[in-house]
């Protein structure tokens, strides 16, 4: 073989090898590692689940069961409790109904007991009652005339006395005539005087007396033994009563 030959020869070979270079350099890299992996290589050790996408899920579907099965764990438990606590607050209840009850029985058993007094106070009460409304028109004549003996001039007796007075069933008849004042009872009495009276001052002397309500001078005459005689009728109204039974039932 001669040298111009083996000069072609050694040419063909580089080209073959320029060319086969480039081939590999144009052919694309495909790694087998998965993206995932890439990523995990940087910072971590790299893992990748062989496992069929059916166990992932069964994995999890268990998971949300495990978790749903607590939660209605936990609802119950609350439901119980609550039934506990109402449960207790319904015997604490009837405990104390059935207390309540004892003591009441305890009070009518005590009151029981009681029954002739409780009689003789409602008979009390009736009595003040009556007492209360037959007492509400009466007038205390024996302290009234005793006040009216006062007003009188000195040596002046009284020798006769009529009282017409109401009743607490009957109103006491009016007057008809024009100006005169209402009135509960009527004091006519008889007084003797050894002087001639004067009847503006025994009048006077009347006004101060409680309950006037008016009074007109009757007749006035001599008596064989020179003395004078007068008739007044006086009129009396609701201020005189006394109302001791009202005080008493106080």
């Amino acid at each position: 073989m001669s040298s111009h030959a083996l000069v072609v020869d050694h040419k063909a070979q580089k080209e073959e090898r320029r060319e086969a270079g480039s081939s590999r350099r144009s052919r694309p890299v495909v790694s087998l590692v998965p993206r995932k992996a890439a990523v995990e290589a940087l910072g971590g050790e790299p893992r990748v689940s062989l496992l069929p996408a059916e166990v992932n899920d069964y994995h999890r579907a268990k998971t949300v069961r495990r978790r749903l099965g607590l939660g209605v764990v936990m609802v119950l438990l609350v439901v119980v409790a609550g039934v506990a606590a109402a449960y207790l607050q319904s015997v604490q209840a009837q405990v104390s109904l059935d207390a309540a009850r004892a003591t009441s029985q305890d009070l009518i058993a005590q009151e029981a007991q009681f029954v002739d007094l409780r009689k003789v106070q409602s008979g009390m009460a009736l009595v003040q009652a009556g007492q209360a409304v037959g007492g509400s028109t009466d007038i205390d004549w024996k302290s009234y005339l005793e006040k009216l003996q006062v007003t009188l001039p000195a040596g002046v007796a009284i020798n006769g006395v009529v009282i017409d007075s109401s009743s607490p069933f009957v109103d006491f008849v009016q007057s008809t005539i024009p100006l005169e004042g209402s009135r509960v009872a009527t004091l006519s009495f008889t007084a003797t005087s050894p002087t001639i009276p004067s009847i503006p001052a025994w009048l006077d002397g009347l006004a101060k007396l409680p309950g006037f309500a008016d009074a007109v001078p009757g007749s006035v005459t001599i008596q064989a033994d020179g003395s004078y005689q007068v008739n007044i009728t006086m009129h009396i109204n609701a201020d005189a009563f006394s109302h001791r039974y009202a005080e008493e039932k106080k």
